[in-house]
Order: structure tokens, then sequence, then C-alpha cells
């Protein structure tokens, strides 16, 4: 056999590269229209040699290391004695031969602070607790042709970290990928699995788990990260700050965005997170006009008009995958009418009585019901519907115009700790360092005859992100205004 015959089969552009269980017993797949028929031997001896030594030496451990040391810890003095495996996840086609932009799961990322596609992170029980390896794919194959050949190879998408590098930056032995569906398939013992990320990993386990214990795992890991630690709540006010200078950047652009759609509000935020951030840690709302009564309107395709409202809804996300989540509503031509402000004054005020109520020792739902009782007195007030107050919140007749929850936890997800038990979450106590958000909104429907026409196709909510302290409450958000005038002001300053 000749060289060129022993190299992968040749890739013409960005081919899919086979998936890390398969990679060396499967060639690099071939276009079908690719314009080179195959790597002549000379060609394939060329690319094999007359590279420089790139291996990164002296690296220091990411920022979170140390965190992430001590959430392994905690997973495994909960569960002794079993192997414990979280998968980052694997890249997803969006179509043909293009892929998604990779995001690790939750779980790995913060086990582990490594963000790369395919990694998997195993606790083996040892008889003081457990040894963790990390098994991610090793850099390019220079020998085989790995690196030029195929679709994922380091020309085509860009270096990766050798083992030996990654070692030193997440303070975890790494070993290779490739040979971790053969080692679980021969684990022996109890053994749990993060589920949902990796098909490859679930298949090699398929006969040592169950979806109980799963569930187990992730609930634990889910509860692991309501209270948040010094490091996170610094990465969440990094991605606090960015998100108030995205807000500003929108503010300054309106008159485009009125020349054009809500596109240009999107496009506007989603460049300070780029430029400052990973990413958008959710799909932006650029609500304008009857929009903003829409609570994920992500089309974001309509036009904004002066004299409406925008709902703004957006957050970025740092790098290390904490994201915002912050929400204005802003007169588009920098003055809101009477009734516009009449409904924002009320939801400011119900927001207030919902941070108000965010406390250490107080229950969950303390500030959701504060805040519902302040929007539900404004409408038996404005004769939306017949009081008492007591009877619309009995019944919940309040909810025609408030529609969703006044908030949730946040984190690595925008909506974190989603798997957590309802006792420790929407039934538990708030305790320092939670972080979540109050946002509190009034809704009225285009089309909704039962209230005035001059309230209808308004739509206000007021979102901030509040850190629990040992003694009440931080509003992370604090940098941007949320009184009416207040944002009047704010809004004429950036314009000047």
């Amino acid at each position: 056999m000749t060289v060129a015959e022993q190299l992968p089969a040749v890739s013409d552009d960005a081919a899919t590269a086979a998936g890390p269980e398969t990679a060396e017993e499967e060639p690099v797949k071939q276009r079908k229209n690719g314009l080179y028929p195959g790597v002549s031997d000379e060609l394939a001896e060329n690319m094999q040699s007359g590279w420089a030594d790139t291996e990164l030496r002296d690296l220091r451990p990411v920022p979170q290391a140390a965190e992430a040391a001590a959430r392994r810890a905690a997973l495994s003095a909960r569960f002794p004695g079993e192997r414990l495996v979280v998968p980052a996840g694997n890249l997803k086609t969006r179509s043909n031969d293009t892929e998604y932009p990779f995001r690790a799961s939750v779980e790995y990322a913060y086990l582990t602070g490594n963000q790369t596609e395919d990694g998997v992170l195993v606790l083996e029980p040892t008889a003081d607790g457990h040894r963790a390896t990390i098994y991610l794919l090793p850099r390019s194959d220079r020998e085989n042709g790995e690196f030029w050949l195929s679709g994922q190879g380091e020309l085509w998408v860009g270096r990766r970290h050798s083992l030996t590098e990654a070692e030193q930056l997440y303070g975890i032995p790494a070993s290779d990928v490739r040979e971790l569906a053969d080692t679980l398939r021969e684990a022996t013992g109890p053994v749990r699995v993060v589920r949902g990320h990796d098909a490859g990993v679930e298949a090699a386990l398929t006969d040592k788990v169950t979806a109980e214990r799963d569930e187990e795992l992730r609930v634990f890991l889910s509860e692991a990260r309501l209270v948040k630690d010094a490091f996170e709540v610094g990465e969440l006010q990094k991605a606090v700050d960015s998100t108030v200078r995205g807000f500003e950047d929108v503010v300054r652009v309106l008159d485009k965005a009125e020349a054009t759609s809500e596109r240009y509000i999107e496009g506007t935020f989603f460049l300070r997170a780029r430029v400052e951030g990973n990413d958008v840690g959710y799909g932006t709302i650029a609500a304008a006009g009857p929009h903003a009564c829409t609570l994920h309107w992500v089309r974001n395709d309509g036009p904004v008009r002066s004299g409406d409202l925008l709902l703004l809804d957006a957050g970025v996300e740092t790098h290390t995958l904490y994201t915002a989540d912050v929400t204005r509503t802003l007169p588009v031509n920098g003055t809101y009418s009477d009734i516009q402000r009449k409904i924002y004054d009320a939801v400011y005020d119900a927001q207030e009585a919902g941070i108000a109520a965010v406390r250490p020792g107080a229950k969950y739902r303390d500030f959701h019901d504060a805040a519902q009782r302040v929007l539900a007195e404004r409408i038996v007030e404005w004769g939306l519907v017949e009081g008492p107050v007591e009877r619309v919140l009995e019944l919940g007749l309040q909810r025609r115009w408030t529609l969703h929850g006044t908030g949730h936890m946040l984190g690595m997800d925008v909506h974190d700790c989603a798997a957590a038990r309802v006792e420790s979450y929407v039934d538990g106590t708030l305790e320092p360092g939670m972080v979540l958000t109050v946002e509190p909104g009034l809704y009225f429907q285009a089309d909704d005859l039962t209230v005035p026409e001059e309230y209808r196709g308004i739509g206000v909510r007021i979102e901030d992100d509040i850190l629990v302290t040992e003694d009440g409450n931080r509003n992370l958000s604090d940098g941007l205004p949320r009184r009416s005038a207040e944002v009047e002001s704010w809004m004429a300053a950036l314009k000047s």
C-alpha cells in the first residue's frame, strides 16, 4: 500500500470527519463533488514534514480551575463508589455539512472549565473518593494527514490543545476520547451519566445505567448551581456590565432601526456580545410596538416606529458561559406617552416590590407574590377587572395581562438550575449567593377587547439581575435606569 493509500480520503473544503468513536476506523469522507480525486504519494510525504514544534508550555490554569475542582469534590462526596460520566456534547449539523457553533453542556463546563466538543469528564471511584480524567480529542494527526484532510482538522477549523496542554489548563489528567467507548463498555460497578449530550457515550453505557439514577445525577448538578461562588458572581457581573453597554449601543442607533427594522437592534446588541463575550445568552427579544406583547418575540422582523415602545430583552454571555438577562421597555422617540407612562410606572412599582422581597431567609415565591399583588391592585384600580384584590389573586385573574412568573434563577443557563427539585427551587428559601431575575410585566394584546383601546398593543417588562447578599440584595444591573423619567433622561444623553 502506498503512503497516499494509507491516508484518509481527501476532503475538499470543510467536509465532516468521523465521530470520536470511529475516527481511527473510518476514513475521512470525501465530498461528492470535490475537485481533487486523490492525494499523490509526493504530496502526502511533503505534508508530513517541515512543521515547527508548536506545543504550548508553562500554561497557567484557567481562572475557574480551583472552583471546578471544588465542585468535582462535592460531586464525588455525593456519589461515593460510583463511576460518573459527564459529556460536553458533540457538534450538531445545521444543514448539509455545516454545523451550529458548539456550546458545551453546562454540567461539563461547570465541572471542568473546558468547552471543547466531544469532551467527556469521567470520575472513577477510588478507595478515598474519585479519580478524575478529562477525555478529549488530541491534536490533529500530522502523520496520517488528518490535520489537513479532515473537515475537523486544525487547518480547517483551528488548532486543538494537546492532551498535555489540557492537563495544565484544567488541572485534570487528560486521555484520548477515542479510547473512551471501549473503556466504558468494560466498566464494572454502578455508573451514572448526564444524558442528552453524547449518543456515543450513552450507547457504550446502555446496559450499565438507569434513567432514574441518571436523573438523580442531573438534579444534583442543577441544585449545586443554586448558590453561586465568588467566581460565578464575578462572571455574572461581567455579563451584566457588557449588557448595559449593549443597551446603550441600541439607544444610540434607534434612528437607524426606524429606517430598517427590529433586526437592526438585534444586530447592534449582538455586536457587543461577540466583541466582549462569547455570544448572546439567548435569542434577543427586540420587540417594538405590539410585538412587545409576545413574550418570546425573536423573529425581530417588524418595524420600529416613533411613538411606539421597544421592549428589549437581551443578555451577553461571557467566555465562561455565564449570561445576563435584562429587559428595558423604551420609548422609541425618547418620551413616554401618558398611557405608556401609566402602564410603565405600574410595572416599575411592581418590580420595586419584588426586589424588596429578595433577601436571605425569604421564600423564593415571595418576590413573585409581592410583584403580582401590585399589578393586581393596578388593574382593579383601572377598572379592568372587578375586585377585591384578594379575589383577583386567588383566582389568578391578573394573569390575562401579566402572563408569566416574575423571575427565575440565572447563571450558565438563562433559566438556570431548571432540573432542581421543586422543594429546592420555587418552594425553597433564598440564600446568599443566589442570583435571580425580577421581571414583572403587563401585556395588553392588540386584539384584547376587554381593555380600553388606548391600552391595546402596549407591552411593558422591566427585568434586572439580583444577587442575594448576607443582608439583603444587590442589583447587578443597576447601571441601567429604571424609573420612567430617568429612562428618558438617559436616552436623551446618549442621543445628544
